[in-house]
């Protein structure tokens, strides 16, 4: 099967198609021939050193955590799915999924059916930035009808699915982007857009029970002039969440972070916010998967409103 593989941490250019042998899965396990791979955050990172590769190790390695395709083959034990079921997920996560190949072998409950109101690459692109939002919101902070939750980065990966998982729980959402996103927001139901550029959100921004901050450093900080005594915020990355941690006991205020992890549960609950329509997901662009680089150095820019996806 052809994979991506890299010889070395750095830049994108480290990113190499390569030939693997196509895995077989074990007991309890799937296969799944993948149709296409989303591309996160932690990809590049992980590219570049940071990120997962301590947990990696030491190159040879394969980036790639979210999948979408078709079941191909069973390991003993396997009752979820059957051969030609159509599935998506995050395997493996933080260990190598492999996800930038043709195939890949995880548990099978690291997956769960496609909604049929999602194409593959639309599947592709939900698993990690999904269950991110869905962990963080729901499992974490329990949002509530009626509360008041800010998201930073609102029209990124993450922050769009989180707006609509917000959205669907009751809250009044609160977000913050570049005014040339605002119209987007307002189409996924987002109750206040806030342009950072034009204005410092913590004048702006009524007392919330809960900030979910997907950018860290200085705006963690400021996040905090808005949160209710009584709120919480939630950090990500999770590189950014001990500074915002600390400065949040400072003034007596809960802070925490998160790491995202394979859920079967969760990726069900995520289906049924699309099959009930209170979850879009937006690819910004899809590369082929040899151009893995290029994704690559799209997603640097740190521009792109919604995900980029990789296709096999």
């Amino acid at each position: 099967m052809r994979v991506i593989t890299q010889l070395s941490t750095g830049g994108p250019e480290v990113l190499q198609i390569g030939v693997a042998p196509v895995p077989e899965p074990l007991p309890t396990e799937i296969r799944v021939r993948v149709a296409a791979a989303g591309v996160n955050p932690v990809d590049w990172k992980t590219r570049a050193g940071s990120g997962m590769a301590a947990v990696l190790g030491p190159p040879p390695f394969t980036v790639g955590w979210d999948v979408a395709g078709t079941v191909d083959a069973l390991g003993a034990g396997v009752t979820r799915f059957a051969v030609g079921d159509s599935v998506f997920g995050m395997p493996w996560f933080p260990r190598q999924a492999g996800g930038y190949a043709e195939y890949v072998t995880a548990p099978s409950r690291h997956f769960a059916h496609r909604p049929a109101g999602l194409s593959e690459i639309e599947a592709a692109a939900l698993p990690l930035a999904g269950l991110t939002a869905w962990q963080c919101l729901v499992d974490i902070a329990d949002v509530q009808p009626g509360q008041r939750v800010l998201v930073h980065a609102a029209a990124g990966g993450v922050g769009h699915l989180a707006v609509q998982i917000a959205k669907a729980r009751g809250a009044y959402v609160i977000g913050t982007a570049s005014i040339g996103k605002h119209d987007l927001l307002h189409d996924l139901g987002i109750d206040e857009a806030v342009d950072y550029r034009a204005e410092a959100f913590e004048r702006v921004v009524e007392p919330v029970d809960l900030v979910y901050d997907l950018i860290g450093g200085e705006v963690a900080r400021r996040s905090l002039d808005v949160l209710r005594p009584d709120g919480r915020m939630i950090c990500l990355p999770s590189a950014a969440a001990s500074a915002a941690m600390d400065a949040a006991a400072e003034r007596g205020l809960r802070a925490s972070g998160m790491l995202v992890e394979p859920d079967g549960d969760g990726l069900e609950e995520l289906v049924r916010l699309v099959d009930d329509r209170w979850l879009r997901v937006l690819v910004a662009e899809t590369f082929p998967l040899e151009r893995a680089s290029h994704a690559h150095r799209a997603g640097e820019l740190g521009r792109t409103t919604g995900k980029l996806v990789l296709t096999t």
